[in-house]
């Protein structure tokens, strides 16, 4: 049990936020496998001050996503800490600064990944975000702009004076976006220099890794991102690859449903194309099944065509065991 303020969160591998990817159905999916806690998609503070429908919108969420964070992204302090305000009426349980999102239309702004060049700005910004709201305030940062200013220490330092109550580490600088490794070492330099939470980010492809990282680093808990993608089982010690083909589309079809229930059947199938195609990486099956797959915009015969074992010319997970090849060939 971790505890972010006055909130326990009972587990410590959790789902990173991802822009166009850690929607409620997601979260929810990730949950079910062990996800600790879940955090909303990042939202422009510009959009939320105005209280657009589409952006308020974006914090919709499920009892059982609780705890539930609400990440928030900008780079003018009283925007920042209206929009605090604004959103803390719809009960998230915490509040995440975003200070890690590498896109040019956002860290060129001087928001997301551009706040680390601005440090004591950040620490203002905290400052005046825990003034408006009564829940816990925590931030995801980088480790720096580039190789040449790697500031994290600095960073982590100035948000932990300012009162942030939990930092996420990805341990990538800006300029590196999502490409090379992450330095684990400089997220772990960060604990040992700070007294709050510290979660770590970056390059976690396993529940088994995950588990090393904390142990190794003495972070507190890992957020996975990108490896977590159709692989929900990845927060529990359930290994994809052991799954039979049953097993995976029962899940598939649970997470479509709930993506229909939250954005209608022909849009809810067009998002799930992302998750899908990474759902069924690592199978190898009949192309053409699969692209009549990505094209279709209703469930029925979605459903229909997923369960269909003609259409795999195989039915076991590629470059696995043979063992699993058995296991998973015994499906009719």
């Amino acid at each position: 049990m971790i505890q972010i303020g006055n909130v326990s969160v009972p587990g410590r591998i959790s789902l990173s936020p991802m822009a166009g990817i850690s929607d409620s159905p997601t979260r929810r999916i990730c949950r079910k496998f062990g996800a600790a806690f879940s955090y909303t998609e990042f939202v422009n503070t510009d959009e939320i001050i105005h209280r657009a429908p589409k952006a308020l919108r974006m914090f919709h969420f499920l009892p059982e996503e609780r705890p539930i964070t609400f990440q928030i992204f900008g780079n003018r302090l009283e925007v920042i800490a209206e929009s605090a305000e604004i959103i803390q009426e719809l009960k998230p349980d915490i509040i995440d600064l975003n200070m890690g999102c590498s896109t040019r239309k956002v860290s060129l702004r001087g928001a997301g990944a551009g706040l680390l060049r601005r440090p004591a700005h950040a620490g203002k910004i905290i400052e005046a975000i825990k003034k408006r709201v009564n829940v816990p305030v925590t931030a995801k940062i980088r480790i720096g702009w580039d190789s040449e200013n790697r500031n994290y220490l600095e960073v982590a330092k100035i948000l932990e004076s300012s009162g942030v109550d939990a930092l996420t580490v990805h341990g990538r600088t800006k300029e590196m976006a999502y490409t090379g490794f992450a330095d684990w070492n400089a997220i772990g330099e960060v604990k040992a220099n700070v007294k709050i939470p510290v979660f770590g980010n970056g390059d976690v492809k396993t529940f088994r890794e995950a588990q090393e990282k904390i142990k190794e680093y003495k972070v507190d808990g890992v957020l996975i991102g990108r490896n977590a993608i159709g692989n929900p089982w990845i927060f529990s010690e359930i290994k994809k690859e052991n799954l039979q083909w049953s097993e995976i589309s029962s899940v598939i079809l649970q997470h479509l449903s709930w993506m229909i229930e939250s954005f209608g059947e022909e849009f809810g199938l067009v998002l799930f194309r992302k998750h899908l195609v990474k759902y069924l990486s690592g199978l190898e099956f009949d192309r053409e099944w699969k692209s009549q797959l990505l094209e279709l915009r209703e469930f029925n015969p979605f459903e229909e065509l997923l369960l269909s074992p003609r259409n795999f010319s195989l039915s076991a997970l590629s470059n696995e065991s043979s063992l699993l090849s058995n296991k998973l060939s015994s499906f009719p």
